[in-house]
């Protein structure tokens, strides 16, 4: 099982790395829970917003992708227990140095993001 899991969380992220990096807004919205709050921390900025207000913003921002950016996304960490799990990511991206803290879990045979927090660290 735990094997199984990480394999199918590994497969989430990277859905969710290319939603973000080519503006995949579908693709996004596949790997968050339709309830999921984002939270975060940006150069002190507070952002808080829902997944549909989240989907939005990619949706009219141009992607890392079209400015001709490098994909330099990776899983930095997967804890796994039971039915909930904690992924830590780096997402430098649009100019900014992001860390993810995805919570996912395992509902209805598959695995959500159910909540994001995330910061800019210079």
């Amino acid at each position: 099982m735990y094997t199984e899991s990480i394999k199918e969380i590994e497969g989430l992220i990277t859905h969710y790395f290319e939603g973000v990096f080519n503006g995949d807004t579908d693709k996004l919205e596949s790997c968050f829970h339709e309830n999921a709050y984002l939270y975060g921390d940006i150069k002190g900025m507070d952002y808080l917003k829902s997944v549909a207000e989240y989907l939005e913003g990619v949706k009219s921002r141009q992607s890392p992708n079209d400015l001709n950016e490098a994909l330099k996304m990776k899983i930095i960490g997967i804890d796994i227990m039971g039915k909930i799990a904690m992924a830590k990511l780096h997402v430098p991206m649009l100019g900014y140095n992001y860390y993810d803290y995805l919570s996912l879990s395992h509902i209805n045979n598959e695995w959500k993001i159910v909540n994001k927090l995330f910061i800019h660290v210079e």
